[in-house]
């Protein structure tokens, strides 16, 4: 009996949270990957890179996987794809400029070889196996993004990406709402759409308003203008060429990142540059403060980028000075609040005047706010609405929106990772939910720092280590030499050697009382022995390491 109609949408990443977008969609004899994005690591992720979708549901099923459809160009979009690809050899679709992010990626990490970069144009069809993708430009916060017109064998499906409608647009990134009608126009059985701003009432503002602003503080500002920003915003970018040539200033760059994507950018000529442009620091002459501009990576505070290294006064060439203007043009992403006012603070000890989005309107979100979300929703009118890209209150309140719209309550579905959806017959069921673990990348490991490391580490952190010392004879089972304690990050060893001492006591005992060659129950007996000590003298509970070496 032949199989009804169906797709399955299997979320691995990107539900009920922001970033890591990554999503099956699967046929009876075709998988599509749409997105493969990474998301960076929380406070309590210690000494964690990034952490990437769980790949293995792909794997198994990899004979059927037919391509990997981007919508743009953002890390958490395409950041976990040299982790795939190392696995999967399939060609890659999306806009040329996001291709060329991947590239760049895939090339230094010598995976290019390994997929076929396939640009797609606004507007074309695209066939993979049972399923056709259209692709329709959306406006957002990074050029050449995409929504999908996705048609399948169980009816037709819109995918909007990241997007918002931005009235006034620049240079015309305008998202194609005519598109995505005349997609809709026969019936669209599901909508997934971005729910990041559902919150924000009415409409976002557009880049030219962020214009209007940045002019006003260019005309008044009277020393050196800085302007850290994402460093995939090439409109925003443009605008600071733009505003700098007009008032006759020079903009020198700090940021690899940064760097690489202005070179991508004017390679395939998206931006227009009117004014010198120096992309290292270190080449830019001697200029008077009020001729100078610094474009610069750190906008969220990053430990490591170039603003924040500048605001410690450790950059090797660039300072904060007396009569700067730091324009902030960018949104504070949850969870780096504390560390861009500790950066905000500091600069204007050091004398500058900082600018930022809660004081001037210098950032225009890339995402919908929720009169624009109901105007997608009014032009799909879908059957059935899952909400996508936020965190669970996010996808709750869009949920309620698309009720309002006039989506039934019982066809709209809230997912988290992990949860995939069955469409057959005009219906959408639940399957059962797949086990997904994040996975964490830590230097050239992937998936190996799990949570017991993750705990060993906060233990560490709050905590400090012990190690004990000895050099025993293994022939006469004798204490050669210790033992010897050091803490580390555990006591201020001056202010506590009677503790230490009483410690090696402790050691000296439960060496007395365990056989001879007996290495692993010594080990064991000092790790418990000494933690028990620290914690009733000290309340405190070091990792303990015990070290012995048998001659």
């Amino acid at each position: 009996m032949p199989q009804k109609p169906s797709i399955t949408l299997t979320p691995l990443g990107g539900m009920g949270e922001i970033g890591m977008n990554c999503t099956m969609w699967s046929t009876e004899t075709t998988t599509v990957i749409v997105d493969c994005g990474l998301m960076f690591p929380h406070d309590y992720h210690l000494g964690v890179d990034v952490i990437i979708p769980q790949f293995e549901h792909i794997l198994k099923q990899k004979e059927k996987v037919k391509g990997i459809v981007l919508t743009h160009g953002h890390e958490d979009h395409i950041g976990a794809l040299p982790w795939l690809i190392r696995w999967l050899s399939v060609p890659i679709y999306g806009s040329k400029f996001t291709l060329a992010l991947v590239e760049s990626k895939l090339r230094e990490a010598d995976l290019l070889h390994r997929t076929k970069l396939i640009p797609v144009a606004p507007r074309e069809r695209i066939e993979l196996g049972d399923m056709a993708f259209n692709f329709f430009p959306v406006c957002h916060s990074i050029i050449e993004g995409y929504g999908l017109g996705v048609e399948t064998p169980a009816g037709n499906i819109v995918h909007t990406g990241d997007f918002k409608l931005d009235r006034t647009p620049l240079d015309n990134h305008r998202t194609d709402l005519d598109g995505f009608y005349n997609f809709s126009k026969d019936g669209v059985e599901l909508l997934l759409s971005d729910s990041t701003n559902i919150e924000r009432e009415g409409y976002s503002l557009s880049e030219r308003d962020i214009k209007s602003a940045f002019e006003d503080l260019f005309a008044n500002a009277k020393g050196r203008i800085i302007v850290p920003l994402f460093s995939s915003h090439i409109q925003r970018i443009q605008q600071v060429l733009d505003i700098s040539a007009r008032y006759g200033r020079k903009i020198a760059v700090s940021g690899r990142s940064l760097v690489k994507n202005i070179e991508i950018a004017n390679e395939l000529g998206f931006l227009r540059i009117r004014t010198p442009l120096y992309m290292d620091t270190r080449e830019m002459p001697e200029l008077p403060d009020e001729e100078t501009v610094l474009l610069l990576t750190g906008s969220q505070g990053e430990p490591l980028s170039a603003l924040s290294r500048i605001a410690r006064g450790e950059h090797k060439h660039l300072a904060i000075q007396e009569g700067d203007t730091v324009v902030m043009s960018s949104r504070v992403i949850p969870g780096n609040t504390l560390a861009i006012t500790r950066m905000i603070n500091d600069m204007y000890r050091m004398g500058a005047e900082v600018f930022y989005e809660s004081f001037r309107n210098i950032h225009a979100s890339g995402h919908a706010y929720r009169d624009e979300l109901r105007e997608m929703l009014d032009t799909v009118s879908p059957k059935h609405f899952i909400p996508v890209h936020g965190e669970y209150r996010h996808l709750v309140k869009h949920c309620r929106l698309a009720q309002q719209c006039g989506v039934e309550e019982e066809n709209t579905f809230i997912l988290e990772d992990g949860q995939p959806v069955t469409l057959c017959e005009g219906k959408i069921t639940r399957e059962p939910e797949l086990e997904l673990e994040e996975v964490l990348v830590d230097g050239k490991g992937v998936g190996d720092v799990g949570l017991s490391i993750l705990k060993e580490r906060q233990i560490l952190g709050g905590e400090g280590m012990v190690v004990v010392f000895m050099v025993l004879d293994e022939q006469i089972w004798e204490i050669l030499h210790g033992p010897t304690i050091v803490s580390k990050g555990f006591v201020f060893e001056p202010h506590f050697d009677h503790v230490l001492e009483d410690a090696k006591c402790i050691v000296l005992e439960l060496f007395e009382n365990i056989g001879p060659e007996d290495i692993e129950l010594l080990q064991d007996r000092i790790r418990s022995g000494l933690r028990r000590f620290f914690r009733k003298v000290l309340e405190r509970d070091p990792v303990v390491v015990p070290v012995i070496t048998m001659v």
